[in-house]
C-alpha cells in the first residue's frame, strides 16, 4: 500500500468520528429540549388536591357492591307478523331482577365450553 491509501483511510475515519460526535450532540440537545418542555407543561398544570379537598366517605360508610341475577325484558312484537320493528320502536334493552337468584352452574358431564360437541369426559 502507498501513502495515499493511508491518507484516504484516515480521512474516512475522522469523518466517522465527527459524524458520531455531531449525532451525539444533537441527541443530547433533543433530550434537554424535551426535559425543558416537560417542566414547562408541568408548571402550567393545576396543583394536586390538598388533603381537605380529597373525597370523603358517605356518612353511611363505604358503598358495597351488590350482585344479582338479571333477566331481559320481553322483546316487543309487531302487530302484523309480516312487518319489522325499527330500533326506535324497540326502545331500550332493559332488564329486571330475576326470580331465581341462584348462579347458573355447569351440569355434570358437560364439556363446559360453547360448542364443545361432546360429553366432556373421556
Amino acid at each position: 500500500m502507498n501513502t495515499a491509501t493511508y491518507e484516504a483511510a484516515s480521512g474516512t475515519q475522522v469523518f466517522g468520528y465527527v459524524l458520531v460526535l455531531v449525532v451525539g450532540v444533537a441527541l443530547v440537545a433533543g433530550l434537554l429540549w424535551a426535559f425543558r418542555l416537560g417542566v414547562s407543561v408541568r408548571r402550567r398544570e393545576s396543583a394536586p388536591p390538598r388533603p381537605e379537598e380529597q373525597p370523603k366517605l358517605p356518612p353511611t360508610g363505604p358503598v358495597r357492591e351488590t350482585s344479582e341475577m338479571r333477566e331481559a325484558h320481553e322483546v316487543p312484537r309487531a302487530e302484523d307478523g309480516n312487518e319489522r320493528l325499527t330500533p326506535h320502536q324497540l326502545g331500550n334493552a332493559g332488564s329486571r331482577r330475576a326470580e331465581d337468584q341462584r348462579r347458573p352452574r355447569w351440569s355434570p358431564g358437560s364439556s363446559g365450553s360453547f360448542g364443545g360437541g361432546g360429553g366432556g369426559q373421556t
